[in-house]
């Protein structure tokens, strides 16, 4: 379902002409493809040597996520790696099933959710900007940022510099623009540990294409089994934080999550035990509602701007969602200032509902909320989102009021 064509860039609106793109990961290289497509001049500055940032964690895509990348033409670049999921099943804590369903979009194979290695990801989308054209210049970590009404310029902590008519920060939960913009703007915990890992033990029986969440008694748990029959997993745990919030601790610490899975009825004690690699932690993490996006020149997207816990599974597909709004905000709108307000209109009510969808389940505990449930999306898919994501549909500076 790639959308780009030869030709297929448009004169910009607005008074920018070179952006420089601070991160390289799934909003910022999505943005850079958006905007290039738009006919800016983009360049990605990431902070990371390679493009393997992350490798061991896992994500899904939902189909609005694919519905994004469609627009930006890469579809492709993503669908080569990674497997489909088309079907959603919710068990109990003895295993009983309780729900069962269709996942996304299943009717359009390019919309179909995908279950992919966050690492596996940034590389497909840094290798298509490469193909295009867009530089991406790796080991370049941000140190400040120069904001004026006219310009900003990016200063870099080995003496460089880059100058642009517009900074985009897509640097993360742990954004350094973001501490530059708005340092009142803090991650929160929001009161899950989350474990991941890959394993060996697949259950018997169970299809490549569905994924299995586990309301356990001590946890949320979910599993997908990939083509090659390695188990993709997680769990979600209501526990005090883990040291230093956002970051991903490397030793293993299955012996920390089986006690509370081996309660349980179910393949997730069976599934860790049988991991490969270390079991991995990390903290589910947000930001808080209203914080603020953009000042100057400089502008805030992806987790940097609006970082959710994971539990609705939805933070790499708002990230994309961010990229393909933004380049069409500054494609049809006449200046920066219309452009970013048109932007954050359409953008913060959906994206701060996600945050407080996602942190309501993390906060309220495993056993209360409904894990698994909210990651579906309506078979029929929001029609404002398809013309608002729609790239030859222009985007009016007010988002239609929600009814």
């Amino acid at each position: 379902m790639n959308t780009v064509g030869a030709g297929s860039r448009r004169v910009s609106g607005t008074d920018v002409t070179k952006v420089v793109v601070i991160g390289g990961g799934i909003a910022g290289t999505a943005a850079a493809l958006a905007l290039q497509r738009a006919g800016y001049d983009v360049t990605v500055y990431e902070a990371h040597p390679d493009t393997a940032a992350d490798i061991g964690a896992f994500l899904t895509l939902g189909s609005n996520g694919m519905r994004a990348l469609a627009q930006l033409g890469a579809t492709d670049a993503v669908t080569a790696t990674g497997f489909a999921l088309t079907s959603l099943r919710l068990l109990d804590s003895q295993g009983t099933e309780q729900a069962r369903g269709s996942l996304g979009e299943v009717t359009d194979p390019a919309l179909h959710y995908r279950c992919l290695r966050r690492g596996e990801l940034n590389s497909a989308l840094q290798r298509e900007a490469a193909r295009r054209g867009i530089p991406v210049r790796h080991g370049v970590r941000l140190a400040d940022v120069s904001n004026g009404p006219d310009g900003v310029t990016a200063h870099f902590a080995d003496g460089t510099t880059a100058d642009a008519d517009l900074l985009l920060g897509a640097d993360g939960l742990n954004s350094t623009v973001r501490t530059r913009l708005v340092p009142e703007a803090r991650p929160g915990y929001a009161g899950q540990r989350i474990y991941y890992g890959y394993s060996a033990a697949a259950p018997e029986g169970d299809p490549t294409g569905l994924i299995t969440f586990v309301r356990g008694g001590e946890s949320t748990f979910g599993y997908a089994v990939s083509p090659a029959g390695q188990t993709y997993w997680f769990a979600r745990v209501n526990t005090e934080a883990l040291p230093a919030d956002g970051a991903v601790h490397e030793a293993d610490r299955r012996e920390e999550l089986l006690p509370l899975l081996r309660g349980d009825a179910t393949p997730a004690a069976d599934i860790v035990a049988g991991s490969v690699g270390p079991v991995l932690a990390t903290n589910a993490t947000d930001l808080p509602l209203g914080t603020v996006w953009h000042r100057g020149r400089a502008l805030l997207i992806g987790d940097a701007a609006h970082a959710a816990s994971p539990a609705t599974g939805q933070g790499a597909s708002m990230a994309l969602e961010d990229a393909v709004v933004l380049a069409k905000a500054l494609r049809d709108l006449p200046d920066v200032p219309a452009a970013f307000a048109a932007y954050e209109g359409h953008r913060r009510p959906r994206v701060e509902r996600n945050i407080t969808v996602s942190g309501g389940m993390s906060r309220a505990g495993h056993g209360s909320a409904r894990p698994g449930l909210a990651v579906a999306r309506p078979a029929e898919p929001d029609a404002a989102l398809i013309r608002q994501l729609a790239w030859d549909t222009p985007l009016s500076a007010a988002p239609p009021k929600e009814s």
